[in-house]
C-alpha cells in the first residue's frame, strides 16, 4: 500500500471545537478552495485544509496512489495532531475520499459531507486521456475547460479574485502528480459498497454542475444507510466558491 504524505493546512477558527477536515478538488489547493467558506463556520469548528500530492503544500507523488490510500493519508494526518474523531467535507475528488473515509475509517470520521462528488466519476478511459494530456501538455492546457466545469455562468465575474487564484492552482500542480490523481479517479468506483457505509453520509449538489448529476446524488441519499442530499443553486463543480454561504449553511446544519 502506498500512503501519500500529505500535508494539511490550520485555518484561522476556533481551537477548542471539534475538528473538520476540509479536501479539495483535483487542481486545487484546498486553502484556497475553502476560503470563502471558512469564515461562515470558523466559529464552530477547529479547521484543517489538506491537499492532493503535488498540490499546494503537499510534496508530489513518487508512486501510483487510490483513493483509499489518501483517505489513509488523512487518517496520518488525524495521527498527526493526536485527533481520535473528526468531521469532513471535501470536493469531487475529496468528496470521493470522503467516501473511502465513511467506509473504511468509521472509528475515526464522525460525519462525511460529499461536496459536487460522487461514488464514481466519468469514464476510466477518460482520465486517462486527461492524464495523458497532463502529461504532454501540462496542467495549462485545461484552463479553459475547467473554468467552464469549476464556476457556474457569470459567477468568475462576480468572484474574480478567488476564482483566478483557484485557475492559478490548476497551473502550479505538478503535472505527474495530477496525471496520477487522474489515473485514481480511473479506478475509483464505490457504488458496490455505499450500502455498507455505517455513518451519516449528506450529498451536497450543485445544480449548475456539468460533472455530477442530481441522481447521483439521490443514490447516494437512497443507498447510503444514513445518508442524505440537498442542491445548492447557483453552484458548479466549485460550488464553495460559487456559493459559500450556502455551502456553509447546509455544512453547519450537517455536521453539527
Amino acid at each position: 500500500m502506498t500512503v501519500p504524505h500529505l500535508v494539511a493546512t490550520a485555518e484561522q477558527s476556533a481551537s477548542d471545537a471539534p475538528l473538520l477536515v476540509l479536501g479539495p478538488s483535483l487542481g486545487t489547493v484546498g486553502s484556497t478552495l475553502w476560503s470563502t467558506t471558512i469564515p461562515h463556520m470558523a466559529d464552530r469548528f477547529r479547521i484543517i485544509t489538506w491537499d492532493l500530492p503535488g498540490h499546494g503544500a503537499s510534496p508530489k507523488a513518487t508512486a501510483p496512489f487510490t483513493l483509499a490510500e489518501l483517505a489513509h493519508g488523512v487518517i496520518a494526518i488525524l495521527d498527526e495532531l493526536g485527533v481520535e474523531k473528526a468531521r469532513y467535507a471535501g470536493v469531487s475528488i475529496g468528496g470521493g475520499v470522503g467516501l473511502e473515509l465513511a467506509l473504511r475509517h468509521p472509528d475515526r470520521i464522525e460525519r462525511v459531507a460529499i461536496v459536487c462528488s460522487t461514488y464514481r466519476f466519468a469514464t476510466p478511459e477518460s482520465w486517462h486521456e486527461r492524464a495523458q494530456q497532463v502529461r504532454t501538455q501540462s496542467t495549462s492546457s485545461l484552463v479553459v475547460q475547467q473554468a467552464q466545469r469549476w464556476f457556474a455562468p457569470g459567477r468568475m465575474e462576480a468572484n474574480p479574485v478567488i476564482d483566478g487564484m483557484l485557475l492559478h492552482n490548476l497551473q502550479d500542480a505538478d503535472d505527474e502528480s495530477y496525471a496520477l490523481a487522474c489515473e485514481a479517479l480511473a479506478q475509483f468506483d464505490l457504488e458496490p459498497r455505499l450500502a455498507d457505509i455505517t455513518i451519516p453520509v449528506l450529498d451536497v449538489w450543485g445544480d449548475k454542475d456539468p460533472t455530477i448529476t442530481w441522481d447521483s446524488a439521490l443514490k447516494v441519499a437512497s443507498t447510503v444507510p444514513q445518508g442524505s442530499a440537498v442542491a445548492i443553486e447557483d453552484a458548479a463543480h466549485l460550488a464553495p466558491a460559487d456559493q459559500p454561504d450556502a455551502v456553509a449553511e447546509v455544512l453547519i446544519d450537517f455536521l453539527t
